[in-house]
């Protein structure tokens, strides 16, 4: 999974996962599989009405606005996502990390009609690859990208991690720590640069901060950073 790094407000460097190209075009094909039965749905209900024709077209174009406007209004309400992006664990976000506004996505989709519809998703796929930061045509108008908020678990996720043979500690004040602190202190950074909740980051830092009673010129992400890597050489040389 391709990464790119957001620089946010209080200068915190945040790696964004990007969200695959096979995990976007699953979820779009989700979405269109449930925009299509509804408009098949609600054709087959209209047919059944017996309406005039002036009234079964009215009607029609009341019926079709929830699909006409399935994209934007999911994702404005499901904080970035459609069924299909929350089924493939994709979401839209702002590029510095941040929800993204109405104008946001409401940009995205109406260059959706170029991205996607007109060219059959081909301009998108060209976009993304070229920019490799998970962007279409209407992302980039809209200042937005798509992430992966998948969790792959591997054996860095443990408390446990080597450290190199000449690696020098910068904090002895982690020995305050246990393991349970730590590895609490560990799983909500790797939450944080995961899903960018740099927000985490800066509260896990003050955290520390007093906690070790100390002060530092570090970034709050690569502090935290340090203090787990401390905290390991410590461990595996008592």
């Amino acid at each position: 999974m391709d990464e790119f790094q957001i620089e946010t407000a209080q200068n915190v460097g945040i790696n964004q996962n990007v969200a695959s190209i096979g995990d976007r075009m699953l979820g779009y094909l989700i979405d269109s599989a449930i925009i299509l039965l509804y408009t098949i749905a609600a054709i087959l209900l209209l047919t059944t009405l017996n309406l005039d024709m002036g009234d079964t077209w009215a009607i029609y174009l009341l019926v079709s606005l929830p699909a006409f406007l399935y994209y934007v209004l999911l994702e404005t309400f499901m904080n970035g996502k459609t069924v299909g992006k929350m089924l493939m664990k994709t979401r839209v976000v702002k590029l510095d990390g941040s929800k993204p506004s109405f104008s946001n996505y409401f940009v995205r989709w109406i260059l959706r009609i170029v991205d996607v519809a007109l060219t059959s998703g081909g301009v998108a796929a060209f976009t993304i690859l070229l920019k490799g930061n998970g962007q279409r045509l209407g992302d980039i108008a809209a200042g937005t990208t798509v992430i992966s908020e998948k969790q792959l678990l591997t054996i860095h996720d443990t408390l446990i991690k080597d450290v190199p043979v000449d690696y020098i500690p910068t904090y002895s004040q982690v020995t305050v720590l246990n393991d349970s602190d730590m590895q609490t202190v560990k799983n909500l950074y790797d939450d944080a640069i995961r899903n960018g909740h740099h927000n985490i980051i800066l509260n896990l830092h003050h955290r520390l901060l007093k906690i070790m009673a100390i002060e530092t010129n570090e970034k709050p992400v690569d502090f935290v950073a340090t203090v787990i890597k401390d905290y390991n050489y410590y461990t595996q040389n008592m």
